[in-house]
């Protein structure tokens, strides 16, 4: 078998075998497949695209290219959930907490922001000493006696993956769904997970900028966990504006406390009770969404879902007062309140212009090597379908650089737009 003729059976369009797959795959992740040739597949793919079983085999080949992480020893049933990412996605901090509360263990390895879109290892560590770098025994320890963990990659997960990624980035073979679904799911799967919610996110902030294409891309990832054995649902929800009100990670956290609280905003909490309601059904805890729901609004309602979010924090060895305090958490220096210039209805609130002003204040990375300022950031007072007259409050900035606070506002400011007329809300999911 040799890489050059896979390579061309792509190009013309046969379908490959489990073994080519296989074999190119192993090459690639041993170095006896060079990246030229990497390349050259992957924008084979990028043209030609994948069936379902291809897509499926080659997730599979990228998943077992590392270590895999059995679960089955500590728990029943591994679940997790995955979100495609996105402008004040802070899902996982109030899901995760809210289902562990129900009594549904669930552990989850995250990644850092890169982007306008927002990292949950970032999040959590504004809060000081919580530890994300567990090693495997820490995490599965934890899991067993906690029933929730948070944490980064420790791992070597689907190391082809990672080096498929690096080249994608520089070859302009990012957009393809078979590629996309198999990187996806190709961690999952090594992560240990069997059941898994996707929430997958389209709109102006989405990397999947139409509903079709989200569509695809979630319908093949899928396919692609029931054909690897594995049971997945995948949600498609709105990322046109931002989600909740904070963008920036120590506001997130302290808004993802608040609706484990009970508070919050309400399409965040309305997100976040919709994710757990699938969770808690997949997890055979629930015997239909409605129940899933009920179970949800309970461990808020009792404070479980709190006391397992302070359960979390202190089992990864952050500062449970801040969690207690969240006015304990640094304040930026300057925090400005920008008002609507005009009266009418927000007709947009571009999300991924917010995201990037968020990324100018330093709450996000424009490249792996930048730090994290874990103070700044923005709350966005509107929703597309408010009404608003001039001089109501918009959006407040927090920026710890006058500067970039200035072109922070300037950005946000035109990332709204505003009708006279009657604007319909947008949906927090789509069917």
């Amino acid at each position: 078998m040799r890489a050059v003729d896979i390579i061309i059976k792509k190009r013309d369009k046969i379908e490959l075998t489990r073994e080519e797959i296989e074999f190119f795959v192993n090459g690639f992740t041993s170095g006896e497949v060079p990246d030229y040739q990497a390349s050259s597949f992957a924008m084979a793919v990028v043209l030609n695209g994948m069936t379902p079983r291809e897509s499926t085999d080659l997730t599979l080949a990228m998943a077992h290219s590392g270590q895999m992480l059995d679960l089955s020893d500590v728990v029943d049933l591994a679940v997790d959930k995955h979100s495609s990412g996105g402008v004040g996605d802070k899902t996982s901090l109030a899901v995760l907490p809210i289902v562990a509360a129900c009594g549904l263990p669930v552990g989850k390895m995250s990644g850092r922001g890169l982007g306008f879109s927002g990292g949950t290892l970032d999040k959590l560590e504004s809060i000081p000493g919580y530890r994300v770098d567990l090693t495997t025994e820490e995490f599965k320890k934890q899991l067993k006696e906690k029933g929730v963990v948070l944490a980064g990659q420790s791992l070597d997960l689907a190391p082809a993956d990672g080096k498929l990624y690096a080249l994608r980035d520089v070859t302009g073979t990012v957009p393809s769904i078979p590629l996309i679904a198999s990187s996806i799911m190709c961690k999952k799967l090594a992560a240990g997970a069997q059941a898994i919610v996707l929430d997958v996110k389209t709109g102006l902030g989405a990397f999947m900028e139409t509903l079709d294409d989200a569509r695809v891309l979630a319908d093949l990832m899928v396919d692609i966990g029931k054909l690897a054995g594995r049971e997945v649902v995948a949600l498609l929800s709105d990322m046109n504006q931002p989600l909740g009100e904070a963008v920036g990670n120590s506001l997130e956290v302290i808004e993802a406390i608040e609706t484990l609280k009970g508070g919050g905003p309400e399409d965040f909490r309305e997100h976040c009770l919709h994710v757990c309601a699938h969770l808690l059904v997949l997890g055979k805890l629930a015997k239909d969404l409605d129940s899933g729901r009920k179970m949800a609004e309970k461990a808020i309602g009792d404070e479980s879902a709190f006391e397992k979010f302070r359960v979390l924090v202190q089992a990864q060895g952050g500062d449970v007062s801040y969690v207690d305090d969240t006015s304990k958490f640094p304040r930026a220096k300057f925090i400005e309140v920008v008002k609507a210039p005009r009266n009418g209805n927000i007709s947009q609130v571009h999300a991924r212009g917010v995201g990037e002003a968020a990324v100018t204040l330093g709450a996000g990375r424009a490249k792996k090597t930048d730090s994290i300022d874990h103070a700044v950031g923005i709350l966005i007072h509107k929703k597309v379908g408010d009404q608003v007259k001039e001089g109501d409050p918009l959006f407040t900035i927090h920026a710890n650089d006058k500067d970039k606070m200035t072109e922070a506002v300037s950005t946000v400011l035109s990332a709204h737009s505003f009708s006279d007329d009657h604007v319909m809300p947008l949906p927090l999911f789509y069917t």
